[in-house]
């Protein structure tokens, strides 16, 4: 073992995770990967080392569009059945998400019982515990006593303090995916065509204007989620208890940006922005975040503030998710349409810009938008 994955594995052992160097190929088809997960298991879990293969059973939670997501149930010796779930990270995933950031990440908001209970790490993945809860879609995140409890939680988990720099990554991230995305090539001639429609001095143009505007609100920086889409959501309804999960983007950034970023979600991967939420639909949320305990005493004005800096926002994650989804076509193997969420994300974009760059600049200019005076935001 190189001495830098022994100084790795000594440190995790110091915060009772469990490691294994061993990697699984995510691309494979499930009975074979079944092979590999039980060997992972039995070189993680030493009291798991002696039981037959058949003791296990391997199934697939989901895969997203980025990691596969196993169930594995194990009977024990005593009859007792215990379930983990095992998250292999998607194949080329690296070079879009800081993985040292996440594993951090994990440890912090694990023990601040947010997700499940972190467990191990491997070569590509992780170890937790199975949660007994229902995955939302995106039609749940929309009915108002299910937003209520995700803006209660989400607001706790902007409490969170993880050691290290807190400067928001937003502009950041955006400026090394565009990087990336600006220079590909395609295998495929007709990817590389479509690909090629695409100017990418416009996108940087629009990055620049949207900077400048939002970096004129001066929206919290909070240790932010950055990927609560419904999947990254699950709910306990028997317990009411509600589990923000898989923390592969998270990062301080702009408290506007994680909730704008959020209510994109409402459209789901099919990209249906009419179901995007109206003002009144976010009022309701901003309520539960703002006050989780007295919700109905939220001043006006920072309702206002709120929803200017969120909608502004998920302007910049509409940027953000387009040209991610730019990358993700030239090295994801999943089968989808990495290229069409593109366009569709860009679409959206453009269909808003707007719209919702009115809001900051209203505030900028101290203008009136529908009769009501917006000057509660402070502005630098």
């Amino acid at each position: 073992m190189e001495v830098a994955e022994q100084k790795e594995c000594q440190g995790y052992a110091s915060l009772n995770i469990l490691s294994s160097p061993l990697t699984i190929d995510p691309s494979l088809p499930l009975p074979h990967i079944k092979n590999h997960i039980v060997e992972l298991c039995k070189n993680m879990f030493k009291d798991w080392s002696k039981l037959d293969d058949s003791c296990f059973l391997v199934e697939r939670i989901s895969g997203g569009i980025t990691n596969l997501l196993l169930k594995v149930s194990v009977k024990e010796e005593n009859c007792v059945d215990v379930s983990i779930a095992i998250r292999l990270f998607g194949l080329n995933t690296d070079s879009i998400i800081d993985r040292q950031r996440e594993l951090q990440a994990t440890k912090y908001i694990s023990a601040a019982g947010f997700g499940a209970t972190w467990l191990g790490v491997f070569g590509n993945g992780m170890v937790h515990s199975f949660i007994i809860a229902n995955t939302l879609t995106p039609s749940d995140m929309r009915e108002p006593k299910q937003a209520a409890k995700i803006a209660k939680q989400l607001q706790r988990f902007h409490q969170v303090e993880i050691p290290g720099s807190k400067e928001p990554q937003l502009w950041n991230e955006i400026r090394k995916f565009f990087e990336q995305a600006s220079v590909l090539e395609f295998d495929d001639i007709k990817k590389q065509k479509i690909y090629e429609t695409i100017s990418f001095a416009k996108v940087h143009d629009e990055i620049v204007e949207l900077k400048e505007v939002t970096d004129r609100l001066n929206s919290p920086v909070v240790y932010a989620h950055n990927d609560l889409l419904s999947g990254n959501v699950m709910i306990n309804n028997e317990q009411d208890k509600v589990y923000l999960i898989d923390y592969e983007y998270a990062s301080y950034n702009y408290r506007g940006y994680d909730i704008g970023n959020h209510f994109a979600e409402y459209a789901g991967f099919d990209c249906d922005y009419t179901f995007y939420p109206n003002r009144n639909e976010q009022y309701h949320f901003f309520r539960h975040y703002l006050q989780p305990e007295r919700p109905n005493e939220v001043a006006r004005e920072d309702l206002e503030t709120l929803y200017v800096e969120a909608n502004a926002y998920a302007l910049a994650s509409h940027i953000f998710w387009a040209l991610w989804a730019l990358i993700q076509a030239k090295l994801s193997p999943i089968d989808f349409d990495y290229l069409g969420y593109f366009f569709l994300r860009y679409k959206e974009y453009k269909r808003q810009k707007d719209k919702y760059l009115l809001l900051p600049r209203s505030y900028i200019a101290g203008c009136k938008i529908n009769g009501n005076i917006h000057s509660g935001i402070k502005l630098v």
